[in-house]
């Protein structure tokens, strides 16, 4: 997969809400209501993680998660990244609340 510019990298992050640049990567940290609806958060990445065959760094802090793309067999980001980042954006848009399952 073909490494973006500079300058394509800057245009792209314009659409992606609180993403930023941290090296060879983009990141962002998601905040959430408690530590199950974060869990419930990353579990909800895996199916489009898998079916992309491209996995975000995931740091999981009580209720605060935190994303990294970088499509390390390119050596830094890709579109691939930022497909990811918009998978992720939309998939904490969507989150049903832990209530809506009898846990809250």
């Amino acid at each position: 997969m073909a490494l973006l510019k500079p300058e394509e990298i800057t245009e792209a992050l314009k659409s992606l809400d609180g993403w930023s640049l941290d090296g060879k990567a983009i990141k962002k940290e998601f905040t959430f209501q408690d530590f199950p609806e974060a869990v419930l958060f990353v579990s909800a990445l895996v199916p489009g993680a898998e079916d992309a065959d491209h996995h975000p760094d995931i740091e999981i802090h009580y209720k605060r998660v935190i994303l990294s793309y970088s499509t390390h067999d390119s050596g830094g980001l890709t579109e691939k990244d930022f497909e990811g980042a918009a998978m992720a954006e939309a998939i904490a848009a969507n989150l049903p609340h832990l209530e809506e399952f009898g846990d809250g």
